[in-house]
């Protein structure tokens, strides 16, 4: 039996890098069991070709040859699933001055982003909207070994209406003729967007129901795409394996997307009584970030965000909160979605303290950005749990996360896929 143990040190990275291939044992103090919300001590994983082979407790026998890490004391549960980001976009780039950026530019921020969000803890993440299908290459530049970042799933360019909130270049005049890459009017033009968007690699579709908040000139709260054509749109989508997002703040556009068979609902800030129900009959998940209000209404004239911007988050933070507290007390499916890159990547688990001021015990947070969130995109099983089958992706804290789990804004250790990439 060769036994090689690795103290909780820098070194264990190159060791495992260059050894992902063996059996890996990893121990620590204590471990989250996301799916029961419970603690469990003294865990003892196995890993082979970076997949998790037994769980167990104590002194669980070591045979054959095994590479051991000893986290000591440190806290251990599954990476964190970010059902929501944008890396390809900067906090500090709002407003006109995303006209500066070229696609290439924004794609070369994508890196940066993917590494900062990976060494938060998020070892998987949705990006929901990036130019060029930029986020296409950046998922492939990961999975690669070119760059490091989370496990991606990516939209590419959203689709959405004419002037719409995410699919039109709404901040020039009209003079420069500008169309945005995503806008597509009616249905069997939603289709062919749709299609298109498939071609070029995507693996989900993300549109809009509702302006937006920092859209210039659309309203919060009002319906963009008919029912017909969100139907259109999102059954094309299911016939090629894709599921849909919507961007929805208003109640109407909720209750639009909702009937049109959705996956999930992203923001639901205005969400009424009826798409609570919808929602819970469905099962579709809601992502709702609540915390970036604090970031926009803090930061965002510095990093430019405009006016009406500004306003439209004062009419929209608070109710988007008690919306969150209402569905969630109503039992409806919910993700943790953050949209980073309108605040700091990397700041990603700073949401998780908010889920719990408005509502969640922290049980159901970590449930939430985890289990839930790999259940949302059809991979349950696969990865957001610490289980047998599932990748290796396994973060470590100090402390017990259940008790404050504001401790995971401090992630010490970031495993994915049975490879280090994190070390305290």
């Amino acid at each position: 039996m060769r036994l090689k143990i690795l103290a909780f040190a820098a070194t264990s990275f190159f060791a495992l890098s260059a050894a992902s291939a063996e059996t890996v044992i990893l121990k620590a103090g204590a471990m989250v069991d996301v799916v029961q919300g419970s603690l469990v001590t003294d865990p003892v994983i196995t890993i082979t070709n970076g997949i998790i082979v037994k769980v167990e407790r104590g002194d669980a026998s070591i045979s054959g040859d095994a590479t051991i890490i000893d986290l000591g004391t440190k806290t251990i549960l599954p990476g964190l699933i970010d059902m929501h980001v944008h890396l390809t976009g900067k906090a500090t780039d709002q407003g006109y001055r995303r006209l500066q950026i070229s696609d290439e530019r924004a794609a070369i921020t994508g890196v940066l982003n993917a590494k900062k969000t990976l060494m938060a803890g998020v070892t998987t993440a949705r990006n929901v909207g990036a130019p060029s299908f930029s986020d296409v290459a950046l998922r492939d530049a990961i999975n690669d070994g070119d760059v490091e970042g989370p496990r991606l799933f990516v939209s590419g360019p959203p689709i959405g209406i004419t002037g719409g909130h995410c699919s039109d270049n709404n901040l020039l005049p009209s003079e420069y003729g500008v169309v945005g890459e995503g806008v597509a009017d009616g249905p069997w033009a939603a289709r062919s967007m749709v299609r298109r968007n498939v071609k070029y690699g995507v693996d989900l579709i993300k549109t809009c129901s509702t302006g937006g908040v920092l859209s210039k000139g659309t309203q919060v709260g009002a319906p963009q795409y008919t029912v017909e054509e969100l139907t259109a749109l999102t059954e094309e989508a299911h016939s090629h394996g894709r599921k849909v997002a919507s961007h929805a703040h208003g109640a109407e556009g909720i209750l639009n997307a909702l009937k049109a068979g959705v996956d999930t609902i992203e923001h639901a800030s205005f969400i009424s009584d009826e798409g609570i129900a919808l929602a819970k009959k469905q099962g579709t998940y809601l992502s709702m970030d609540i915390y970036n209000t604090e970031y926009i209404l803090s930061e965002g004239e510095k990093a430019g965000f405009l006016p009406e911007s500004l306003e439209k988050e004062r009419m929209t933070g608070a109710t988007q909160r008690e919306s969150f507290r209402r569905a969630h007390a109503a039992g409806v499916k919910m993700v943790m979605g953050t949209d980073a890159g309108v605040y700091p990547h990397g700041d990603n688990a700073k949401q998780l303290s908010r889920m719990v001021r408005f509502g969640m015990t922290p049980a159901e947070a970590l449930r939430a950005a985890t289990y839930n969130g790999a259940d949302a995109l059809g991979q349950k099983g696969k990865f957001g749990e610490i289980t047998v089958g599932a990748s290796a992706d396994i973060i470590a804290v100090d402390g017990d996360p259940l008790t404050d789990i504001s401790i995971l804004e401090k992630v010490d250790f970031v495993m994915k896929s049975g490879q280090i990439f994190k070390t305290e």
